[in-house]
């Protein structure tokens, strides 16, 4: 029953940092690997949080979730990453209900982006919703959530012009090699590491450079053949990274390990070598910097680039916004149609419980009553009540838990919860 004493009652809510207060080491701290995320939703099952979703970039790690307190969450996040509740507490953020939808909205639209408009993120949105719903922790708010979001993101993608080029860090990386590296087509361009951000690299590298002298490295071989196959490039094996990298005029390293992978003790170069890490946590020791002739350049320092593209894509946020509030409305229009559809039904039975008691009684007090004629009139005013009572409980300033209370005393009415 609706306010049974043994249901706990839970709100639904987002924890999580970001670049915006978080900076690269920060971030890095409480990065999630896939099999972090896995153990992470394992435990929350296990302490019964019924709904749980992970996401962990380079620019945010976010906990999405139903929960009795956001502190359990934080616990989960602190538990699986090597980031502290010190740490959590100096640079994170908590959002609750509604603000936490708005969040998720922001995130997944691309409108809460380090680089505005990265449509990047929604695949991240969709992964974490996957892994969740496998492990048994989605219910049908979670997934109408998250569906409204993937739909905000498809019509702000194709009904604006905020995504006019690629908006990313692959793209952010790409665009300065081009700004500021001379004659790329003629340089050795060395690519560590093929997850997602290095195979959009590698892409935006072909498209943009049309530099056919790109080497790809992976710990695992055989992915980077498949993208080096795509587009006729070369691979070379791990144990070859040393060797490669005196020969390359551009490393870009965009690994997942969790510590560097690559130190001034892999350096041992013949001319001079530019950087770019692309990696959260940062996959390139700060002491390259150590070597003559190295430039380092972190993806942070990518994200800050400001151009026209990035200024004119300002320009249609408004727009994206409107859409977003559009989709938004419509998903909390029917989070509190299905929140207090149970009570109006039962609202509805108990005054078509009195309307037939009151036919009852008339019937044998009124000479000649017209039964189907006040039935007529009684069945409308019972339409015209539980509709004025949808409507009330329909509006965003409404209460509407306050209110489904109210009506069920002055009713003596018991419903149950829809969750």
């Amino acid at each position: 029953m609706k306010n049974n004493n043994n249901i706990k009652p839970s709100h639904f809510y987002v924890v999580g940092l970001n670049y915006k207060k978080a900076d690269a080491e920060t971030r890095g701290k409480f990065s999630l690997s896939d099999q972090a995320k896995s153990n992470l939703l394992d435990d929350a099952r296990l302490e019964g949080i019924p709904s749980l979703m992970a996401i962990s970039t380079c620019n945010r790690t976010e906990l999405y979730g139903f929960a009795e307190h956001p502190f359990q969450l934080i616990s989960l996040l602190c538990k699986h990453s090597n980031g502290t509740v010190e740490d959590f507490q100096r640079v994170a953020y908590v959002h609750k209900n509604n603000e936490a939808v708005s969040h998720l909205f922001k995130v997944g639209t691309g409108m809460d982006s380090q680089i505005l408009g990265d449509f990047e993120i929604i695949s991240q949105v969709k992964t974490g919703f996957i892994a969740a719903r496998e492990k048994g922790l989605t219910n049908n708010y979670f997934e109408r959530l998250v569906n409204s979001v993937i739909q905000a993101s498809k019509r702000i993608k194709n009904e604006t012009e905020i995504s006019t080029g690629a908006t990313s860090v692959s793209f952010a990386s790409v665009h300065y090699i081009l700004n500021n590296v001379a004659d790329i087509k003629e340089k050795n361009i060395l690519l560590f590491g093929t997850g997602k951000i290095g195979r959009n690299t590698c892409e935006n590298l072909v498209k943009h450079t049309k530099n056919n002298q790109i080497t790809l490295i992976n710990r695992t071989k055989d992915k980077a053949q498949k993208i080096a196959g795509k587009f006729n490039l070369i691979v070379k094996d791990y144990a070859d990274l040393q060797a490669e990298i005196q020969n390359t005029d551009v490393l870009i390293v965009a690994t997942g390990a969790q510590n560097p992978t690559i130190d001034k003790e892999l350096l041992n170069l013949k001319k001079s070598l530019l950087i770019l890490d692309l990696s959260i946590p940062k996959n390139v020791n700060e002491n390259v910097l150590d070597v003559a002739d190295v430039t380092l350049v972190h993806l942070d320092q990518l994200s800050q680039m400001t151009d026209d593209t990035l200024a004119k894509r300002k320009e249609y946020v408004p727009q994206a916004m409107a859409i977003i509030d559009e989709v938004k409305h419509e998903f909390i229009t029917w989070t509190q149609a299905r929140k207090f559809a149970p009570t109006i039904h039962a609202l509805k039975a108990k005054l078509e419980e009195i309307k037939e008691t009151e036919l009852k009684y008339h019937k044998k007090k009124i000479q000649n009553f017209d039964e189907d004629h006040a039935n007529l009139i009684t069945t409308r005013l019972i339409q015209k009540i539980t509709t004025h009572f949808a409507n009330h409980l329909k509006n965003e300033t409404t209460e509407v838990d306050e209110s489904i209370e109210w009506i069920e005393k002055v009713f003596q009415i018991e419903t149950l919860t829809n969750e």
